[in-house]
């Protein structure tokens, strides 16, 4: 049976990786994993509750001179034995659905117009996550050849989004290229440089 990543999972990986609090933990989850399972910090904070009810995090209360306690997670035995499960399933592919695909499939002549302003749009919010990406590739992965254990396998998940977001931008370029008049072609649109070659 192929089983789907919950999000207790991706906060035992987090939390394998530094223990926190909620706080803590939310605010690191957008910045690293967030990228890849999105969760609010409501939906963090009720998981983290459950996950101590189920015994898959053991917390402790740390005392804070003027203000609340704070609870700091990390993962129990029973958690750890838990994440090594779910490492251990298999995992289903990921199926692409992308919506932006299916307009292009469906639009009409008349909606050249609204259909290329939407692919510019959809262009500008992957070269921004490209972008983000790369600034945490040069920021905290500067040496690629001396990584090692974890490090190393944040560093590869990370390639993986920088692919992903570049294969984007070129998809969306080509588009682009293809929907505009061969007048309009190239760099008609200031400010949208194809990504290629700058990998």
């Amino acid at each position: 049976m192929l089983l789907r990543m919950a999000l207790e999972h991706a906060l035992l990986v987090a939390l394998t990786e530094r223990s926190g609090s909620g706080y803590e933990l939310a605010r690191r989850f957008d910045r690293s994993i967030g990228f890849f399972h999105s969760a609010t910090h409501q939906q963090i904070y009720r998981t983290l509750r459950r996950m101590a009810e189920t015994g898959w995090v053991d917390v402790e209360v740390v005392e804070q001179d003027g203000k609340p306690d704070k609870k700091v997670y990390s993962p129990s035995p029973s958690g750890r034995t838990e994440l090594a499960r779910w490492i251990a399933e298999p995992s289903e592919p990921t199926v692409l659905r992308d919506e932006l695909a299916v307009k292009i499939r469906g639009a009409a002549a008349d909606d050249r117009d609204a259909l290329v302003a939407e692919i510019v749009r959809h262009r500008a919010s992957h070269a921004d996550r490209l972008a983000a990406y790369r600034a945490i590739e040069q920021r905290d992965f500067p040496d690629p050849a001396s990584l090692s254990d974890a490090a190393l396998r944040q560093y590869l998940v990370l390639r993986g989004g920088l692919r992903i977001e570049s294969g984007f931008v070129d998809w969306c370029d080509d588009v682009l290229d293809a929907l505009r008049p061969p007048t309009h072609r190239g760099p008609a649109l200031p400010g949208f440089a194809s990504e290629k070659g700058t990998r």
